[in-house]
């Protein structure tokens, strides 16, 4: 959330600055790759539902003797993560032709509702077997499948079967800036992403178990490292490729998520080096809110009425003033609110 409020725009405008062949290198780090491959910036929405995942055995654990209790819970909370999404597209404009009806908070609201339900009535064994059945069954139907009039085991971007399907089924718009001829929330590459939540689950229910911390940490870095190798292997016959959200993405963008949480596990939970966490802390307690925030407030307004003066009397680095302005008001807003105890919730 860090990133997608605003630090991205500031260090890659810091970056952009710098002729170097390394800043080259990291701004690109903080681009979706085109297509294929697996940069930094791919990592952050998988991550996030990885984290989804993770706090569901903790959130949950309560319901396990009683899993229908718990129902209801899920479905509303999925179906208002979904809505919410809905609207930020434009539904409440009434225009059906032109909304996009796939997005981020719709794939986090299915994905939570399933990987609860799968939590609740599944044990740990069920769960690695869906996980690893979803990786399989998806590159099975995505080789194995063609679209009409094409070549079964296509992965471009207007040849593949996930992006077919949304053009035939999804109604609404498929937007150009999701690729064009599909949507990168769509129907069918939505059920590996449920995979994605099951991993967090399993790591929140191995965080939850009895072992010793530091064993946690190093069979997490394993995980990790294993989900690393079969993902990159494997990508040599199923492409890694987050608009199709492939069985190798999840399992690239898995090992990247199960390192950082043995890391930051490491460092908060073992080492209890906590206090330099504070200002994300401060940032994940309002997430949807960080999500949200730009479509209802109109921060470059507020930056601008206060550090536009100081924009044009040091335009060498003006955009590095206006950039971190926007992620000062929005952290700033988000201190208040959590010292108040507000908290955007679904």
């Amino acid at each position: 959330m860090f990133w997608i409020m605003g630090a991205d725009a500031w260090f890659s405008s810091l970056l952009g600055m710098i002729d170097r062949p390394w800043a080259g290198q990291l701004k690109q780090q903080l681009e979706h790759v085109p297509w294929e491959g697996f940069r930094f910036y791919d990592l952050i929405f998988p991550l996030f539902l990885f984290l989804v995942g993770c706090v569901i055995p903790y959130s949950l654990a309560k319901y396990r003797e009683r899993p229908g209790d718990a129902h209801w819970r899920l479905i509303r909370r999925g179906a208002a993560l979904t809505l919410i999404g809905l609207m930020l597209n434009g539904l409440l404009q009434f225009e059906w032709d032109q909304l996009r009806w796939a997005g981020v908070l719709q794939r986090i609201g299915i994905c939570y509702a399933v990987a609860g339900l799968l939590y609740l009535h599944l044990s740990p064994r069920g769960l690695v077997l869906t996980f690893s059945g979803i990786l399989i069954g998806y590159w099975l139907i995505m080789i194995g499948i063609p679209v009409p009039g094409g070549e079964r085991g296509d992965f471009t971007p207007a040849g593949n079967l996930a992006g077919y399907l949304d053009r035939t089924l999804l109604p609404g718009k498929i937007m150009p800036e999701y690729y064009g001829y599909g949507d990168n929330e769509g129907i069918l590459s939505t059920i590996p992403a449920i995979a994605t939540a099951l991993l967090g689950v399993l790591a929140g229910l191995y965080l939850r178990s009895s072992d010793q911390p530091l064993r946690k940490v190093s069979m997490l870095t394993m995980a990790g490292l294993a989900c690393l190798v079969l993902g990159l292997l494997w990508g040599n016959f199923f492409p890694v490729i987050k608009n199709l959200w492939t069985s190798t993405f999840v399992l690239v963008a898995g090992g990247w998520s199960l390192l950082l949480l043995a890391l930051f596990y490491g460092i908060i939970d073992v080492g209890g080096w906590r206090g330099w966490a504070l200002p994300f802390i401060v940032i994940g307690a309002n997430a949807i809110l960080v999500y949200v925030l730009p479509y209802v407030w109109d921060v470059d307004f507020t930056v601008n009425f206060f550090t536009g003066g100081l924009q044009r009397v040091l335009p060498a680095v003006a955009p590095l003033i206006g950039l971190g302005g926007v992620l000062v008001c929005k952290w700033l807003l988000l201190y208040v609110l959590w010292r108040q105890k507000w908290y955007l919730r679904v």
